[in-house]
C-alpha cells in the first residue's frame, strides 16, 4: 500500500509505543521512513528500533517544544527526505502531577505545557511539512476519548486532546486545497509508557474491556493498521475526521 512512499513517524519512545507500531505497519507496506525521538536519552533505543524495520529507517532527534530545534530537525529531515508523502504525529505530554487529583487544581504552567507539546506541536510540524509536500500528502495524529468525555485522572490532557482534534479540522480546511489530508485516530486505552503516567490506569483498561462491544482492549497494532489506511490512497476521500479504534467503546453510554 505504501511502496515508494516517504514518511515520518514523530514521537517514537520505545518498542511498545503506538508510534513504533505505526512505523512497523508502514514499513511492512513498503514505506521508506524517518523516525524521530525526543532527547538523547531515547537516541540509542530509537536507532535500534529504526534498524530493526524492513529495509531499515533513519532516526533523528526532534524537540517539538522549541522552534529552533524543530527547524534544525526539519533541515536534517529534508536532507534525507526532500519529498514527504505522509507523517504520523504521536506526541503527547503532561506533567505527572497534573494527572493526579482534581482537574480544578490544574496549574497555569501545567496547562501550557500539555497544550504546547500535545496540541500545538501538530500545527508546528504541519507548517514545516508544507515545503516537503508540494504534491500533497497525509498527516495523522493520535487522540483519545478523553477529548470529548470526562475520563478519571486524564485531566488537562483531555483539554489538550480536544484542542488537538479541533486543530485537525482547521488544518484539514487549510491544507485540503493543497492536496494534504489531515486526520486523527482515537485509540482505546493501551498500556504504553505515556499511559503509565495516568493514575489507576488499570481501572481504565478494565472498564474499556468490560464495556466495549468487542469486550477486549485495543492493541497498538490495530491503531497502526488504521493509521496506514489513513496515510494510504485507500482513504483519499477522508480528511478532517477522527477514526475510533477502541473496540466500539466510544458508542457506549454506560
Amino acid at each position: 500500500m505504501l511502496k515508494g512512499r516517504n514518511g515520518i513517524i514523530f514521537g517514537v519512545a520505545n518498542k511498545r509505543s503506538i508510534a513504533f507500531a505505526c512505523a512497523q505497519a508502514a514499513a511492512a507496506q513498503g514505506a521508506r521512513l524517518i523516525l524521530t525521538y525526543q532527547g538523547e536519552r531515547l537516541a540509542e533505543g530509537c536507532r535500534e528500533l529504526a534498524a530493526s524495520l524492513p529495509g531499515g529507517a533513519i532516526a533523528l532527534p526532534c524537540d517539538v517544544g522549541s522552534d529552533a530545534a524543530l527547524d534544525a530537525a526539519f533541515v536534517a529531515i529534508a536532507a534525507h527526505m526532500p519529498r514527504v508523502d505522509f507523517a504520523v504525529h504521536s506526541i503527547a505530554f503532561a506533567q505527572k502531577e497534573e494527572l493526579e487529583g482534581e482537574f480544578v487544581s490544574t496549574t497555569r504552567q501545567g496547562f501550557s505545557v500539555a497544550h504546547e507539546i500535545s496540541s500545538y506541536s501538530l500545527t508546528a510540524i504541519a507548517q514545516r511539512l508544507l515545503p516537503l509536500m508540494p504534491e500533497g500528502g497525509a498527516l495523522v495524529t493520535m487522540t483519545y476519548l478523553g477529548a470529548v468525555r470526562v475520563v478519571p485522572h486524564y485531566n488537562v490532557m483531555g483539554l489538550a486532546k480536544a484542542s488537538l482534534e479541533a486543530s485537525v479540522r482547521y488544518l484539514a480546511a487549510d491544507l485540503g486545497p493543497r492536496g494534504i489530508r489531515v486526520n486523527a485516530v482515537s485509540a482505546g486505552p493501551i498500556r504504553t509508557l505515556a499511559a503509565s503516567g495516568i493514575s489507576d490506569f488499570q481501572s481504565v483498561l478494565a472498564v474499556a474491556r468490560a464495556r466495549a462491544p468487542l469486550r477486549r482492549n485495543t492493541d497498538a497494532a490495530e491503531v497502526a493498521d488504521a493509521t496506514v489506511f489513513l496515510v494510504s490512497d485507500l482513504s483519499r476521500g477522508i480528511t478532517g475526521d477522527v477514526i475510533h479504534v477502541d473496540g466500539g467503546f466510544h458508542i457506549t453510554t454506560f
